[in-house]
């Protein structure tokens, strides 16, 4: 399937549109960054373990909550519209808001945002995708949890524009979810993981 180009000085971009459209009819997930079309590669044993390990322990504690967490085939618009990715877990508290009512599928107000990280996207998803994140009014924690060891970076947005980091390497530590209103221990996060 060709994919179609608007006509800019770039004759590789790809208007928001377009992709979305593709995007409803493709096979694999694929992001968009500022008219680029970006192929998602599929994630490993340990990653989609440690990502289920934490959804279940948030899924538990929200029960009866209003909020919801859903996992990695769930597409987030960028509010300015210039990108459109998949976090690996994404938490809602209150109603979902999308895209299109007719197309619930590209989500717009997300809470908290979570990245497993490996070595190809570990840079990535702690700089440039988090500053894409970071342009969502909604959101208000951004957790990243290495694949390979034990180690969380939780940012937190403590007043407009200022995010705090709290790091831990420690598996006795408990995650504060201030967000969401949950306290997940990190030795629960990387149970049963084996790192190589």
């Amino acid at each position: 399937m060709g994919l179609l180009v608007r006509q800019t000085d770039n004759p590789d971009f790809v208007s928001s549109e377009d992709y979305l459209r593709l995007e409803r009819e493709a096979e694999f997930r694929h992001e968009y960054i500022e008219g680029k079309i970006i192929d998602m590669a599929g994630a490993g044993y340990w990653h989609n373990l440690i990502c289920m390990n934490l959804g279940g322990e948030m899924r538990s504690q929200l029960r009866g909550k209003s909020c919801s967490v859903v996992g990695s085939d769930q597409r987030l618009q960028i509010m300015s519209g210039s990108a459109f990715v998949y976090p690996d877990l994404t938490v809602v508290c209150g109603p979902p808001e999308f895209n299109e009512e007719k197309k619930p599928d590209t989500l717009l107000n997300p809470t908290l945002l979570v990245e497993v990280l490996s070595p190809t996207t570990s840079q990535y998803d702690r700089s440039d995708k988090f500053m894409l994140y970071r342009q969502v009014p909604s959101l208000r924690q951004y957790l990243t949890l290495d694949s390979h060891s034990i180690h969380a970076e939780l940012h937190t947005l403590t007043k407009p524009g200022c995010w705090v980091l709290t790091e831990t390497r420690d598996s006795n530590t408990v995650l504060d979810l201030s967000s969401i209103g949950c306290q997940v221990p990190l030795a629960e996060v990387y149970a049963g993981v084996a790192f190589t």
